[in-house]
């Protein structure tokens, strides 16, 4: 038998004052009796449904599962809604609400009646917004993430969410498809609820948040609209309560070891890169000390073994077929890969425990053996030199293997505008041996740091059959995209970076086998002309969250998140209201 520790929720209604008669009368206008206040654990589920956020607009269903479930094992769940940053419709991007979303979960914790909390998530930025503001708190959390569409379908054929937008966009510039043809793909792209089903950002962070330890095993790949993702939000809700006796805070879960397993896990799954920096600022906010070469020493030379799109061929469907997570956890432990299998997950077993007896299927297709891997270094790239003092980053499963070392001449655009007129003139002087760079797409340039980042080429070099080339920005990109794209590049332009002065013809020089990201002019010269640069105007916004955003907001190599939220600030009981 659990042990019942003192209740959180209880310093509002367990006490029979005027406060507790206040708290509790109100609350009792919703029909709830009088024996669910009694000594029984409040659950909070932070839900990002919006319809507006259309990979998360079926939570309400997985709400009420959740629900079931803290009901069976004898707590009391209150949903509540928080800001859904969702990635597909907010502009200019929704990395600029991640941490507004963040703040908006701590304070939703701090200042309710809550012992712990359920976090649904699915979106790109609502998982690490939610962990974070979650982890400032360090309550108990689970996640329950809403799980990633059915296989997109088109002429017969699977097609991924984003990555088919990128592919089909990139043949409709070349002339090889028509503005119809185009189009046509739009309806079988998204047939189903649910996030992306290529390894993007949303399932990126999906497998972050089960090799974190932080959700039930299978959370990351079950279809959205399959039964047992309902089963598992079920499950969830029941073993939050336990968590509530058993006092499994975050901060038991999110330890440095459990970051070293996920760093792991994202090459094994080729992972997005906006992981980087969302594990950073997850880290940040639990007191972990998490740094760019922490993802060097742990996650170079390991093998890409999930064969998903975009570095490979399948989608989130056959992932989950052919074993999901799990299996590919068991593939690196039983192959001692795995930088710390006693890691503690939320269920109180560890995540070796968790995994050791993980079926996999499908004749090492979808997840491969670790001797045919889908690329035999398939960990995050992090570049430095004089043209990212700070840090870059490169994904290594998705690059060309020929370009990821290559000295070229730099085609400047001064930010995504500039870009965007000039790319497809045919008087750009460009080739495919040139180096694409984009300036001012950071955090505080665009504001932000949209997924930019993966250019598209330039319609006269895709017209002779090139597919690939160097792209060099302190942007993101999608997870979903791919190509030999150096990103995050870290001090950005708007703050000063060295990439503020790179100019047209200039030579770049990448290597990532050295980790080398080289402007090619005399040490002197880039001195002399980081001292004429002055900043773009209109950075400070007149007012608002931009404007707070703008001042406040940290670099790529930090994790994006504000100067003011990093740490733990606890779930302290505030002072009462009246």
């Amino acid at each position: 038998m659990i042990d019942k520790r003192p209740l959180r929720s209880a310093q509002w209604f367990g006490t029979t004052d005027k406060n507790g008669f206040m708290y509790r009368s109100w609350m009792k206008n919703q029909g709830i009796p009088d024996h669910e206040f009694q000594g029984k654990p409040i659950i909070g589920i932070c839900n990002t449904w919006s319809e507006l956020t259309p990979c998360n607009a079926h939570f309400r269903k997985i709400a009420e599962h959740v629900k079931k479930g803290v009901l069976e094992a004898g707590g009391f769940p209150v949903e509540f809604p928080v800001f859904s940053n969702g990635e597909s419709n907010l502009r200019p991007t929704a990395m600029l609400t991640r941490n507004l979303a963040s703040m908006d979960v701590e304070e939703s914790i701090r200042g309710n009646p809550v012992d712990a909390v359920v976090l649904l998530v699915g979106c790109d930025k609502t998982t690490p917004a939610l962990l974070m503001g979650a982890a400032s708190c360090d309550v108990p959390t689970i996640v329950v993430t809403g799980g990633p569409m059915l296989n997109g379908k088109h002429k017969g054929r699977d097609i991924g969410a984003g990555t088919i937008v990128w592919q089909m966009h990139e043949q409709y510039k070349a002339g090889q498809i028509d503005l119809n043809e185009f189009l046509s793909a739009e309806a079988g792209m998204s047939r189903s609820a649910g996030t992306c089903n290529t390894m993007g950002t949303a399932s990126t962070m999906a497998c972050m948040a089960e090799a974190l330890g932080t959700s039930l095993p299978h959370n990351a790949a079950i279809p959205a609209v399959d039964s047992r993702r309902y089963v598992l939000a079920h499950l969830s809700g029941m073993r939050i309560v336990d968590m509530v006796h058993e006092d499994l805070r975050l901060s038991k879960v999110l330890t440095k070891e459990a970051f070293e397993n996920a760093i792991r896990v994202n090459a094994a799954i080729g992972g997005s890169t906006n992981a980087v920096i969302h594990l950073k600022a997850i880290a940040g906010r639990i007191g972990v000390e998490l740094e760019l070469d922490d993802w060097t020493r742990i996650g170079r030379g390991m093998p890409t073994i999930v064969d998903l799109q975009p570095s490979g061929r399948f989608l989130m469907e056959e992932f989950y077929y052919a074993g999901g997570l799990p299996a590919v956890i068991r593939r690196l432990g039983e192959n001692n890969l795995l930088p710390n299998p006693d890691a503690l997950t939320v269920n109180g077993k560890t995540l070796w425990e968790n995994c050791v007896q993980a079926p996999i299927y499908g004749e090492d297709e979808v997840i491969r053996a670790l001797d045919n891997p889908l690329r035999k270094d398939g960990g995050i790239c992090v570049l430095r030199g004089n043209l990212a003092p700070s840090g870059a980053v490169l994904k290594p499963s998705a690059a060309t293997p020929e370009l990821m070392k290559h000295r070229g001449r730099a085609v400047v655009f001064e930010d995504f505008d500039d870009y965007k007129a000039r790319i497809a003139d045919p008087d750009l002087d460009v080739d495919e041996t040139c180096i694409l760079v984009m300036k001012n797409c950071g955090p505080k340039g665009y504001p932000g740091m949209a997924e930019v980042g993966n250019m598209g080429l330039p319609p006269k070099v895709l017209a002779k059959g090139i597919t690939d080339m160097v792209r060099i920005s302190d942007a993101r990109m999608s997870g979903t995209a791919y190509g030999t794209v150096v990103l995050h590049v870290a001090p950005e332009a708007a703050a000063g970076g060295p990439l503020a002065v790179v100019c047209n013809g200039d030579f770049i020089e990448l290597d990532c086998y050295e980790g080398r990201l080289h402007l090619d002019i005399p040490d002197a010269e880039l001195q002399e002309r980081l001292a004429a640069w002055k900043a773009p105007q209109g950075l400070l916004w007149d007012g608002g969250y931009r404007r707070l955003f703008v001042e406040h907001v940290m670099q790529a190599d930090e994790g994006c998140d504000f100067d003011f939220l990093v740490g733990c600030r606890g779930a302290g009981v505030p002072r009462h209201s009246h």
